[in-house]
């Protein structure tokens, strides 16, 4: 069976009651991560020991969170106030897992769903998604990681161009795939808002209801956006349920057309962060 399984965020015990729950087995099942693996919750180094043990079994996208490891790994950004990574950075293994951690991807399109940490501009469709994710995934794991970590941060450019310089067009890519919620019909990307869906600025839309975007009639399925809840549409599934902050880890089972949605309580309580 292929279980989608939405933000960990370190929170090791709840992810192991989730795949007890299944009764997941890495020779029959397939996991599929939609990111955020690590931070916020008590348990990142143990999460990513837990996922990087399933070797063929499990998919892992990457999300802002996992991106920030990296980036604070380098030296290249401070360690945030509410982070958790002390345990994994200081591990003896630590090299180990971030070097298979860049291994991992921003976007995937299997079993008929296209999986993306957090959403995709109405410009894009899943060639392009795919594409854009390619190429920042060939930049993870190439020698030039230092240099572009240091650009990759910021809010510019907030809207797709087909001429983006490299260095922008990278940095938009990563906002587009671990940070969107809402944008404009022109794709104009909001990064301020942190509400549910119900809650969108003047002028903009949660992006999966943006009319035409180019991959309407593409499942998705996404992560990144707690205050969302589940959602549970027939070719959109949103399975941030908040379990770093005391709320739910969520899973979908998914055969074909037909899914089940699988949850367990989480007993980690943060306050809600970006």
């Amino acid at each position: 069976m292929n279980y989608l399984i939405g933000d960990v965020q370190g929170c090791c015990d709840a992810l192991e009651r989730l795949l007890q729950r299944v009764d997941f087995s890495p020779s029959r099942d397939h996991l599929y991560l939609l990111g955020d693996l690590v931070n916020r919750g008590p348990a990142s180094l143990a999460t990513l020991r837990r996922l990087q043990s399933l070797q063929g079994a499990a998919t892992c996208l990457l999300g802002n969170h996992d991106l920030h490891l990296i980036a604070v790994a380098h030296g290249v950004r401070p360690p945030g106030r509410s982070d958790t990574l002390q345990d994994l950075l200081h591990a003896p293994d630590r090299e180990a897992l971030l070097a298979w951690l860049r291994q991992q991807r921003l976007a995937v399109f299997e079993q008929g769903w296209l999986m993306v940490h957090a959403g995709v501009v109405p410009q894009w469709d899943l060639a392009q998604t795919l594409s854009a994710a390619a190429e920042i995934e060939a930049v993870l794991r190439s020698p030039e990681l230092p240099d572009f970590l240091r650009v990759m941060y910021g809010d510019q450019p907030d809207r797709w161009h087909d001429d983006l310089p490299r260095e922008e067009r990278l940095r938009f890519s990563i906002n587009c795939l671990t940070r969107l919620r809402f944008c404009t019909a022109d794709g104009r990307m909001d990064f301020k808002t942190k509400d549910g869906a119900g809650e969108a600025p003047a002028g903009y839309l949660p992006w999966f209801e943006v009319p035409g975007r180019r991959t309407q009639g593409t499942p998705i399925a996404f992560g990144h956006w707690s205050t969302l809840g589940l959602l549970d549409r027939p070719d959109l599934l949103g399975l941030d349920t908040g379990c770093v902050w005391g709320g739910r880890l969520s899973a979908a089972r998914i055969a074909g057309t037909e899914r089940e949605i699988i949850q367990v309580d989480c007993e980690q309580a943060q306050r809600p962060g970006p």
